[in-house]
């Protein structure tokens, strides 16, 4: 008994199916051995690029061993990486470190005394500043694809810029002021 479609066998229709379908699905792990080893959730074989089945130390199409890193390997650099985390935390505790030249200028006090403010105004500005950055930041984080978002969107910036506002308007009413104003 021979089963048919339109006139076709189905051994017929299955010479005839498209050549991608039967490539592998990972195709640009084919060659790279080290994508296999370090990216298990998609593993495909090095030699033909087939994936691995789920919990399967051969490749099913080629029989070509899996590479996975052996446990001593990964004991090796996670050594490694914790003998460097020590060292870090060494030099840090002991002061074996040098700070860059820099950095003094984002000290707190070294702004407030450059733009000549007092502590409570600064506070104040700085406050307002990152409101500012906060109203940008929506509406490079949330985009809008209908009329409700954009409207969600634009009532989220008009509040921060709000509160943008009300952080200026309390540094300048708590600015000291000088005799000649």
């Amino acid at each position: 008994m021979h089963l048919t479609t339109r006139g076709f066998e189905m051994s017929e229709v299955a010479d005839q199916t498209r050549q991608e379908f039967w490539r592998p699905p990972v195709a640009e792990t084919v060659g790279a051995p080290a994508a296999s080893i370090l990216s298990p959730a998609a593993a495909a074989c090095a030699h033909c690029g087939v994936e691995f089945m789920i919990g399967s130390r051969f490749c099913h199409a080629c029989g070509t061993q899996r590479l996975e890193p052996s446990p001593f390997q990964i004991r090796a650099l996670l050594q490694k990486q914790m003998t460097w985390l020590r060292t870090a935390k060494s030099d840090l505790m002991q002061g074996n470190f040098e700070v860059p030249g820099w950095l003094r200028y984002l000290h707190f006090h070294e702004i407030k005394r450059w733009i000549g403010l007092p502590t409570a105004a600064f506070v104040a500005f700085m406050v307002g500043l990152g409101c500012v950055a906060g109203a940008i930041g929506v509406g490079l984080v949330y985009k809008a694809s209908n009329m409700a978002e954009f409207q969600a969107v634009q009532l989220w910036r008009i509040e921060w810029l709000l509160a943008a506002t009300a952080s200026f308007v309390a540094g300048i009413l708590l600015r000291k002021q000088s005799g000649d104003e």
